[in-house]
């Protein structure tokens, strides 16, 4: 599966009038991200405040963002993957000025979300606004 850009995500969704459905669309995306190499699964790349085991390996080469990311659940591994469509390819300095919480809401994802699976991408969005705003600093 080829990678979906943010818009291709939010034009998918709004041709899908089933939360099921999106939910597999969401899983499906996630199925087609290559998985975290064991070595980068380590405490440092361990996201904190998620219900599953979460991971996220972000990359900056020339000033631009990008990560790569894994969990132990199928629909973290799908939001993962809406994440890194959101944010990868974006100057380090834009990360942080994206309102991911606007964004998810084009999705419908912030009312369909569970409470700890809605605390776990806070926390993967917080993680990544972190090392964006480090290594703008």
């Amino acid at each position: 599966m080829a990678t979906e850009s943010f818009e291709e995500i939010v034009e998918d969704f709004e041709f899908m009038d089933d939360w099921e459905d999106r939910y597999r669309h969401v899983i499906d995306l996630g199925k087609g991200m290559e998985p975290l190499e064991d070595a980068l699964k380590v405490p440092a790349t361990k996201v904190d405040g998620c219900a599953s085991q979460v991971w996220l390996h972000p990359k900056i080469e020339d000033g631009v963002f990008s990560f790569e990311g894994d969990s132990d659940a199928m629909i973290v591994r799908g939001l993962i993957a809406v994440l890194r469509a959101l944010y990868s390819g974006l100057p380090v300095a834009d990360v942080i000025k994206v309102d991911a919480r606007a964004e998810m809401e084009r999705l419908g994802m912030n009312e369909h979300l569970s409470s700890q699976r809605s605390n776990g991408l806070r926390a993967m969005i917080e993680r990544i606004r972190l090392v964006a705003a480090e290594a703008a600093s």
